[in-house]
This record gives C-alpha cells, structure tokens and sequence, in this order.
C-alpha cells in the first residue's frame, strides 16, 4: 500500500513540474519609459508548457542591461546617464537558451513640482480638439 501511494505521489509530482515548465518569456512593462535614480520594475512573464502565463522574477531569471544595475526585477539607471534607451536583456535561469532583449526609451520630461489634486482635475474644462472643430466647420458649408 505505502509503495502505491509512494508511485502515485511520485507520478503526480513528475506531471506537476512538466506543466510548469516555462517556453518562452515576454517582457510586459508598466510604462513606456525609464526614469533616472528611481527603481523601474521589469516585469517578464513566462508562457508555460501548459498555455498558461505566470510572472517571473530574479529568482527564475538573470537581468543584464547596457546601463545601471539591478535589484531584483528593478533596474536602477544612474542620473549622469545621457543615453535615450537602454537594453535589457532576460535569461530563463533553468534554460540560458530562453532570452529575449528589448530597448526601453529613457524619459525624458522632467516630472512636475506638483501633481495637480483630484479637484483640480475634476474642474478642469475639457479641451476642444482642434481637428473635431474643423470638420464640423467643414461639414456645415
């Protein structure tokens, strides 16, 4: 009896890594663009052999870039940097083969002294866009 449910368990635990195995990886970033001296998360998520998608972090994969160094899945990209992108590269720990690179633009607006409150922003007038404007113009004549 323990030999079967030794079998069974065994079996079970063989299927069970087989359907979390990662093919390949996507990076899937929160923002368009990277700001200086910050932490910038990377996220990456792995498609698995099941057709499922899971988020990977340092733990499963190794972080390389053109500029700044790493903490974990953040980046930090150090303020003298002048470049306008960086390259960041992802590598499947368990697997060098799956990698996948990607250039990241730089920011380059400088964030406002002060975040307008949720006040202001509820009383501002919508702007009139210019092109809707002219084809109602347009239309009337």
């Amino acid at each position: 009896m323990k030999t079967i449910l030794f079998l069974t368990l065994l079996s079970a635990s063989s299927f069970i890594a087989k359907a979390q195995k990662v093919d390949s990886i996507y990076f899937n970033l929160y923002t368009d663009s990277l700001k200086k001296g910050v932490h910038n998360y990377i996220n990456v998520d792995g498609k698995m052999s099941n057709g499922k998608w899971a988020p990977l972090t340092s733990k499963d994969l190794i972080f390389t870039t053109t500029v700044g160094k790493f903490e974990g899945n953040d980046v930090i990209i150090p303020q003298q940097f002048s470049g306008e992108y960086l390259e960041i590269t992802a590598t499947l720990k368990s697997n060098s083969a799956i990698t996948r690179s990607i250039h990241i633009w730089m920011k380059k607006l400088p964030d406002p002294d002060k975040l307008p409150t949720a006040e202001e922003i509820m009383n501002r007038r919508p702007q009139q866009d210019s092109t809707k404007t002219k084809s109602r113009t347009k239309s009337k004549n």
